[in-house]
């Protein structure tokens, strides 16, 4: 399992389906019948709280929650190139915490 502390800046790689996908969308493919798409949308976030069942707390830089497993694939810690090119993204997570 990965290892995460408090304050981590994360990049959520969320699954998404709808009928018109966003500009940030990426990995966009149509579903079955064509009329949806199944996209992934990079979400920014910070650990709040690690927690001793193998989940993680992270906020979302206008303060809401989640809880996620720390095991989940689609959980990547940002790294240096990712703070330089989405540095807006992440502004305003270290007043969240």
């Amino acid at each position: 399992m990965r290892q995460f502390r408090v304050g981590d800046n994360i990049v959520y790689h969320k699954p998404k389906s709808s009928f018109h996908p966003g500009p940030r969308a990426k990995q966009v493919y149509p579903l079955e019948h064509g009329e949806e798409y199944h996209y992934v949308v990079d979400k920014f976030w910070k650990v709040a709280q690690v927690n001793d069942d193998g989940t993680l707390d992270v906020v979302t830089r206008t303060g809401k929650k989640h809880r996620l497993n720390a095991s989940d694939p689609n959980i990547t810690k940002a790294r240096m190139l990712q703070h330089f090119l989405y540095r807006k993204r992440f502004l305003g997570l270290k007043e969240v915490i």
